[in-house]
C-alpha cells in the first residue's frame, strides 16, 4: 500500500475509535457509559463512533470529521516557474514621456480633430470622423448648372445606380427614380441595376413616362421586349440617336457585363462604355483588362467610361490602376456612396483623350438621397477638346 494510503487508513481508524467530542470535553460521561453497558455492544459502539464522511452511514451529505485531512494536489503559485527566477506578477507599463511645450503660434493639441473626436461619445465620434473623411477625400462639387444650350458648353452626361428603384426607405418607386434623372438635366445617362436581377430580366422603369419627363429613352439593348439593358446596364439618350451597340460579358465570380455604344452626336462621334464592375478586387482587375482589350481593338475615337466601378481604394491597391495609361491618373473622386452620408467614390466618369471630361460632381438633392443608395454623378464632355492630337488609342490601351 502506498504511504498516502496507509496514512489515510490510520486517520480513519483513529476517527472511528475516538469518543465523541461532547463526552470527552466534560459532558455526561456516566450517562454515556450506562447507555453503552445496557445496549447491545455493537450498537453502542456504532453509536459512539462518528461516521466518516465517505462511508455514508446516515451522515448528512457533506459532513467531514475534523481530524481527517485528505491530501490535495500541489499547484504552483501564480507567477512562478518550475526553473529559474520568479517572474513579477504585475505587468510593467512604461511611463509615457511628457509632451514638449507648445511653440508660440502652434495650434493647441486639444483643438485638433483627433483630440476632439476622442473626447466625444462613441456614436458622435464615428459620425464626426466620417464627415471629416468625406471633407478631406472628396472635392467640393461646383455649382449646379442647367443643360447644355450650345456646342461651346459641351455635352452633359451622368451615371446613376438606380438600386432597382428601391430607395433608402425600402420603398420601390420607379416614378421617384425618373424624377431624379429629370433633375440631372443630362443628355446622356448611364444607369445601373435598371432590370430585375433574377428571373425574367424585365426593365423596372416606365420608358414612356421617363421619355415624357426627361426627353430620354433607353437604347434597344435587351433581347426581352420589356428589358432596358444588358446585365442591368442601360444607356438613356435622345430618341433617334444613331448608335452601334456591343454587349460585353465580363469575367468574374458573379454575372457582370458592360455596354459599348458608338454614338453619332451633332458635335461628333463618341464611344460610351457603361459598366458595373464586381465586388471582388481580383474580379474587377480582370474586368478592367477585358474592357481595355475591347477598346484596343476598336477604332480610335473619343471614349467615355462611366458607371459603378465599385472601387473605393485609391493608390497602388486600386483595381483601376490599369486604366491610368489610357484615361490618366485616377485620384480620389467625388463621394457618391452611401447616399445619406457619402464617403466612398464608387461611381466614376473617365474620358479619353485626357481633357475630354471636366466638372465631375455629385448631384446631391433631397430626392436623390432617398431614391437610391447611390448619388448620381454628373460631368461635362467637350468633344472639341478631343480633336487635338493624342497618342493612338491602341497604344494607350
Amino acid at each position: 500500500m502506498p504511504p498516502a494510503g496507509r496514512r489515510i487508513l490510520t486517520q480513519v481508524k483513529r476517527a472511528t475509535l475516538e469518543i465523541p467530542r461532547a463526552t470527552r470535553d466534560g459532558g455526561d460521561t456516566e450517562a454515556a457509559a450506562d447507555a453503552v453497558q445496557g445496549a447491545d455492544p455493537q450498537v453502542a459502539l456504532d453509536a459512539r463512533r462518528p461516521t466518516p464522511f465517505f462511508l455514508g452511514r446516515g451522515a448528512p451529505l457533506g459532513t467531514r470529521h475534523p481530524r481527517i485531512h485528505l491530501p490535495t494536489r500541489r499547484t504552483r503559485p501564480p507567477g512562478r516557474l518550475t526553473h529559474g527566477p520568479r517572474l513579477p506578477t504585475r505587468r510593467m507599463i512604461p511611463q509615457r514621456p511628457s509632451s514638449p511645450p507648445r511653440q508660440p503660434g502652434a495650434p493647441d493639441r486639444h483643438d485638433l480633430p483627433s483630440e476632439r473626436l476622442r473626447r466625444r461619445p462613441a456614436g458622435g465620434a464615428v459620425r464626426d470622423l466620417l464627415v471629416e473623411f468625406r471633407r478631406r477625400a472628396a472635392p467640393q462639387p461646383p455649382a449646379r448648372r442647367g443643360p447644355a444650350q450650345g456646342p461651346g458648353q459641351g455635352l452633359r452626361v451622368a451615371s446613376y445606380n438606380l438600386h432597382k428603384c428601391v430607395g433608402t426607405d425600402g420603398r420601390f418607386d420607379p416614378v421617384r427614380s425618373a424624377a431624379v434623372i429629370a433633375e440631372l438635366g443630362a443628355e446622356l445617362v448611364a444607369v445601373q441595376e435598371a432590370d430585375r436581377r433574377f428571373g425574367r430580366r424585365i426593365g423596372l422603369l416606365d420608358a414612356a413616362a421617363l421619355e415624357r419627363e426627361t426627353g430620354l429613352a433607353p437604347l434597344p439593348v435587351s433581347d426581352l421586349p420589356g428589358g432596358h439593358g444588358w446585365h442591368g446596364n442601360a444607356l438613356l439618350v435622345r430618341p433617334g440617336t444613331p448608335a452601334r451597340l456591343r454587349r460585353l460579358a465580363l469575367p468574374g465570380a458573379e454575372p457582370r457585363g458592360a455596354l459599348v455604344a458608338e454614338l453619332d452626336l451633332p458635335a461628333g462621334r463618341l464611344r460610351v462604355v457603361a459598366a458595373h464592375l464586381g465586388l471582388l478586387r481580383r474580379c474587377r482587375a480582370r474586368q478592367v483588362a477585358a474592357i481595355l482589350q475591347v477598346l484596343a481593338e476598336g477604332e480610335p475615337m473619343p471614349t467615355l467610361l462611366l458607371g459603378d466601378l465599385n472601387e473605393w481604394r485609391p493608390g497602388a491597391r486600386s483595381s483601376l490602376r490599369a486604366l491610368e495609361p489610357l484615361f490618366g491618373p485616377i485620384g480620389p473622386g467625388p463621394a457618391s456612396f452611401p447616399s445619406r452620408l457619402p464617403i466612398l467614390a464608387l461611381d466614376r466618369i473617365l474620358g479619353w483623350p485626357q481633357g475630354l471630361v471636366s466638372e465631375v460632381a455629385v448631384h446631391d438633392s433631397p430626392l436623390a438621397r432617398v431614391a437610391s443608395d447611390h448619388l448620381p454623378l454628373i460631368a461635362r464632355v467637350r468633344l472639341d477638346a478631343a480633336a487635338e492630337a493624342e497618342p493612338p488609342l491602341a497604344a494607350a490601351a
